[in-house]
């Protein structure tokens, strides 16, 4: 055989051998229908092409809207209420995602990976709980949302300290100023092409927890302006220009075509910020409850060879079964405790799958609080108070509106696949299936526990506390 034969051979197999890269975009806030390819007005080509080359999924969920909460779920494959974490962890918690815990990147360093992030870390800022100290070798960015310092428009003076930016465990710039988060996009992209240049020749993952749409919202000159949509599309098409950056430096890199990119969003849109909010329609509400609007977040996935292209995907779905998924394409073992994701690697693919995992989830504890259930396309919203900014007025320029408080006296039941909305209560005429999910929210009760019925835990774990030293 020829040496350019014997050298096609081997690079070939080299590829066969090597696993895939993974690349996670999590966005923060970013609604349904925030990008052109769900619905947005106007134009967002970058992810547009993932989706041109991958697969939307329409039906796509965070266990939790809420920011600290979803994204540990995201990074463990557990139940917020499993490993302790609620709603979002402000400066100088007390508590942080345990070290014990295994995150994604911890897990594919089984297999040797390359791991990187940049961008929003939200799960602790004490110094045992940063992404350095959680599997990441590099990490550049916030230690959490980008409203929490002295500027934000609600808070009374000294609620919140200068807000740091970070160089892996360094403090690197003391003050985030106006100035500063105009950059933070560009600046967090930069990183990723970076990373991306620097680790070609290995497998690597690579997580970008962009800080926007999250309020105060920032863009960059280059775009600001220019989407014709106000500065809250201005603020997605820079995210948008972000997306293109990522995928040109893995073209140019040479493994674009094995690297399974996903495109995601930690929860709904922040609807008390009005025209600096995200648009979630057609589903019901927004960040922070549990309706379609707080969990059902615009998904999409792209793996050239393996998830086929211009394809969509209606199947439930979550962010714990990230975790699990990437587990099983990279061969990599579980954690020896329990997670509650689901490998989905068949719904991506959309090859046949002659065991397909369990569809029933518990979508949403708010501080320990069960608040919905779902069963493929049918949901049991459960007795609650949600907010909502249904009749008050669209608040403007970043000043955020009041909520509006009401209460649900009994369980609802929606048909999802023909209410996506959640407009009709159909609990009277299936009780049946009333009857089912209550009976799966007792058992969900009696793992992780419920604070509104006083139900204890049995299966939750510690969250990571700060030493008294």
């Amino acid at each position: 055989m020829k040496l350019a034969g014997i050298l096609f051979l081997a690079a070939a197999s080299f590829a066969m051998a090597r696993p895939p890269n993974v690349v996670v975009i999590f966005n923060d806030d970013m609604a349904y229908a925030d990008v052109a390819c769900f619905g947005a007005k106007y134009a967002t080509p970058n992810i547009d092409r993932l989706a041109k080359e991958g697969r939307r999924f329409t039906n796509f969920h965070v266990s939790s809207p809420v920011c600290s909460a979803s994204r540990a779920s995201l990074l463990t494959g557990c139940y917020n209420s499993r490993i302790g974490i609620h709603g979002a962890l402000g400066p100088k918690a007390r508590i942080g995602l345990n070290p014990e815990e295994t995150t994604l990147a911890e897990l594919v360093k089984q297999k040797g990976y390359a791991t990187g992030m940049a961008g929003k870390w939200h799960l602790g800022d004490a110094p045992e709980f940063l992404p350095v100290k959680q599997g990441f070798d590099e990490w550049y960015g916030l230690p959490y949302s980008n409203d929490m310092w002295p500027h934000h428009p609600e808070a009374k003076k000294g609620t919140y300290p200068k807000l740091p930016m970070y160089e892996n465990d360094r403090i690197v710039d003391e003050e985030v100023t106006p100035d500063d988060q105009k950059q933070l996009t560009t600046r967090y992209a930069a990183r990723a092409v970076s990373f991306i240049e620097r680790n070609k020749d290995r497998p690597f993952f690579f997580y970008l927890a962009n800080s926007m749409p999250h309020v105060p919202l920032y863009v960059s000159d280059k775009f600001a302006g220019k989407s014709g949509a106000g500065l809250y599309g201005d603020v997605i098409q820079e995210i948008d220009w972000g997306v293109g950056q990522v995928m040109e430096a893995l073209e140019k890199a040479g493994v674009a075509d094995n690297t399974l990119v996903i495109f995601t969003s930690d929860n709904g849109p922040w609807l008390s910020y009005g025209d600096h909010a995200g648009n979630a329609a057609p589903l019901r509400e927004g960040k922070g409850t549990a309706w379609e609007g707080g969990t059902r977040v615009p998904t999409i996935m792209r793996w050239p060879g393996r998830i086929p292209a211009g394809t969509e995907s209606a199947e439930m779905a979550m962010t714990t079964d990230l975790f699990p998924t990437i587990a099983a394409i990279i061969g990599a073992e579980l954690p020896k405790v329990g997670i509650d994701g689901s490998n989905r690697l068949s719904d991506l693919t959309g090859e046949p799958n002659d065991n397909p995992p369990p569809r029933r989830y518990a979508w949403y504890y708010e501080n320990n609080k069960l608040l919905a259930v779902a069963d493929g396309d049918w949901k049991l919203m459960l007795p609650q108070q949600y907010r909502t900014m249904a009749d008050a007025p669209q608040p403007t320029g970043g000043i955020p509106g009041k909520y509006q408080q009401r209460k649900l006296e009994k369980p609802m039941l929606f048909d999802l696949k023909k209410d996506i909305g959640e407009q009709n209560d159909v609990a009277a005429a299936h009780p049946e299936i009333v009857e089912k999910l209550l009976q799966q929210t007792a058992a969900m009760r009696a793992d992780l526990g419920d604070s509104q019925t006083g139900s204890k835990s049995t299966g939750a774990r510690e969250p990571g506390r700060v030493s008294a030293n």
